[in-house]
């Protein structure tokens, strides 16, 4: 039987505390909860979700250049911080053919000006945002139909 296809979801900076970082903005799910919804609904489609987190910019690169060489789906990135500030995650996506979908919990444009250039969002397929954990959702379905 063959391998299931993989859908990476790369999340960046502060995202592991999530469910006890800013309540009212990011919601009271955690990293983990997210990720255990987002394994159930990607078994339904027949995906395999690897997801992964880590504070450090070089790990986002390394991880696309990853999700290419192992010939993943897509990569569904929450570059967190990283989103507004990195030409370097911005020229990685750019690098890749596996497809990027930018993904927020909250809606960039709601919040601070400086949130909203999205220097990811210029070089992803496209963004979905503002949902809170149900955008990770919205955009594994969309993943599953590239």
């Amino acid at each position: 039987m063959p391998e299931q296809p993989v859908v990476f979801v790369l999340n960046g900076p502060n995202l592991n505390l999530l469910g006890t970082r800013e309540p009212a903005i990011y919601g009271h799910e955690t990293l983990d909860d997210i990720a255990g919804r987002l394994e159930d609904r990607g078994r339904e489609l027949g995906l395999e979700v690897d997801l992964r987190q880590s504070n450090h910019e070089g790990h986002l690169i390394d991880w696309l250049h990853e999700a290419q060489a192992v010939g993943a789906k897509a990569v569904l990135l929450n570059a967190g911080g990283f989103t507004h500030t990195s030409v370097a995650i911005h020229d990685a996506i750019l690098a890749v053919a596996t497809p990027v979908i930018e993904v927020h919990l909250s809606n960039p444009h709601a919040r601070s000006s400086f949130r909203h250039v999205s220097l990811v969002g210029q070089a992803a397929k496209g963004t979905i945002a503002g949902f809170g954990a149900l955008s990770y959702m919205l955009a594994l379905e969309a993943a599953a139909r590239f």
